[in-house]
């Protein structure tokens, strides 16, 4: 396998051989359960809503997980470049496992949304702990992490084409508590796999704990919380009646949190790389923009196919499936090509692709498109998924300080988040009521503009050359 590495003038070949996948493979079985928790809940709503007598409230089980992993995914990615990456996956595990045991008991949905707190703040450990595993073992052994990367993220695509099947089988076949308990042995196996087969993490110098505080940074910590709270709140608001009020609280939080974070010698989040390295700090404007138009798309399509296309929900999720199905596929492809240039061309390719589908929404499509032209659209909708999400990832962590994995992967995390959250007001602005013909256009011209910048983007960096992974 190969890794590249970038000067001004030339570009370095340099041999090197791939992580065993098995690190990868248990690591991964532990990332599933964020992607699964987030999709199978969208089966449950309507029989979790009748048990406990309630209406639009159930949707707070989607956004106070969605609110907990933006705020626990760099919280726990600190921890992991702090005290140990593989100590706080597992700490991670057993907070989902026993939250999943006791979730299905809840006696009211207050609890039942409490409970899904404390899920998001569980899966949200997984994936920067797991990133921060594959970057210790990698440079321990002076192996590529891209093959072990790229099955992080076939395993975030599988999980998110398949959750929706495997709630709707779980709640149909059991009852809503299934999804629950689902995690058990998820959970449990994700984590013997990772005692057994992912080595320990290396001994940390013995520090009294008064230091070790002081290198979590607590105050940064809580006014990242707060800051991250009051703007993701503002966003999941923005589709209903707008909580402009809670920027009085973010800006002057976040404000001070930049403040803050400069002037310590350990912090929280490490403003001022993020002001000194444009890679890093663009290649989270750039996944924060790319979900935008994934979860646009997402969850923007299934709705015209329903309300529009007339279509009952088991079709429309095998209309939708070939977007998330053929980003997996690509995932491998897009993984051969970052080997050897790095993720200059997927970022590229990914920002070209998802310009071509969302010329299709805009474009191609209305309420008498035949079911196979729609199937087609969803497949190449599909193709810059890989690429693009494992493009993204390869950027941040090729950007980020070996010592800051955990905390850059975090954040990459909480990009995500905060663009979902985007989408989500974005889908009910273009639509403004029922899923239209007119309303999928707008969906589409808005998913066109962010391929436009995202391509712009990715030819900059094209011409920089490839970057090391």
């Amino acid at each position: 396998m190969t890794a590249v590495a970038a000067s001004a003038d030339t570009a370095v070949v340099v041999e090197q051989p791939d992580l065993p996948r098995r690190y990868a493979g248990a690591i991964g079985l532990g990332t599933l359960l964020q992607p699964l928790n987030s999709s199978m809940i969208a089966v449950a709503l309507v029989q979790i809503g009748l048990d406990f007598h309630a209406g639009t409230e159930t949707q707070w089980l989607v956004s106070g997980l969605y609110l907990a992993t933006a705020i626990a995914a760099p919280t726990a990615g600190r921890l992991a470049d702090l005290l140990g990456a593989r100590r706080v996956f597992l700490t991670g595990l057993v907070l989902v496992a026993l939250v999943s045991a006791v979730a299905p008991f809840a006696p009211t949905l207050g609890w039942l949304i409490a409970a899904r707190v404390l899920l998001g703040i569980g899966t949200g450990a997984q994936f920067p702990s797991g990133v921060a595993m594959i970057r210790g073992m990698a440079d321990r052994r002076k192996a590529s992490a891209v093959g072990a990367l790229g099955l992080l993220s076939i395993f975030a695509q599988t999980s998110a084409a398949l959750g929706p099947s495997i709630g709707g089988f779980l709640v149909g076949t059991f009852d809503w508590q299934a999804i629950f308990i689902f995690n058990l042995p998820v959970a449990a196996i994700a984590g013997i796999s990772v005692l057994v087969l992912v080595p320990r993490d290396p001994p940390r110098q013995r520090d009294n704990s008064r230091s070790i505080w002081r290198e979590i940074d607590l105050a940064g910590l809580v006014l990242f919380s707060a800051a991250m709270t009051a703007l993701m709140l503002i966003l999941l608001s923005l589709a209903g009646q707008p909580l402009w009020w809670l920027l009085a609280v973010a800006i002057p939080v976040g404000v001070l949190f930049v403040v803050w974070e400069r002037r310590v010698a350990t912090p929280f989040v490490d403003v001022r790389l993020l002001a000194t390295s444009a890679t890093l700090s663009m290649s989270y404007l750039r996944t924060m923009l790319t979900y935008v138009a994934f979860y646009a798309i997402f969850y923007g399509l299934p709705g015209w196919l329903e309300q529009s296309r007339k279509l009952d929900p088991s079709k429309v999720g095998l209309v939708v499936l070939p977007i998330a199905a053929i980003g997996a596929l690509t995932v491998i492809g897009a993984t051969r090509l970052a080997r050897s240039r790095g993720p200059g061309p997927l970022l590229l390719i990914g920002s070209a692709g998802l310009l071509v589908g969302g010329s299709a929404l805009a474009f191609g499509v209305h309420s008498g498109t035949p079911i196979v032209v729609l199937v087609l659209i969803s497949a190449v909708l599909g193709i810059p998924n890989g690429f693009n999400g494992l493009g993204n990832q390869l950027a941040v962590y090729s950007a980020a300080p070996a010592e800051e994995t955990g905390a850059a992967a975090g954040l990459f995390r909480t990009s995500q988040y905060v663009g979902a959250n985007l989408a989500a007001a974005a889908i009910a602005l273009v639509y403004s009521g029922p899923a239209t013909d007119a309303g999928l256009q707008r969906l589409g011209y808005l998913v066109v503009g962010i391929a436009a910048l995202l391509l712009v983007d990715a030819l900059r960096q094209s011409r920089s050359g490839p970057a090391a992974a």
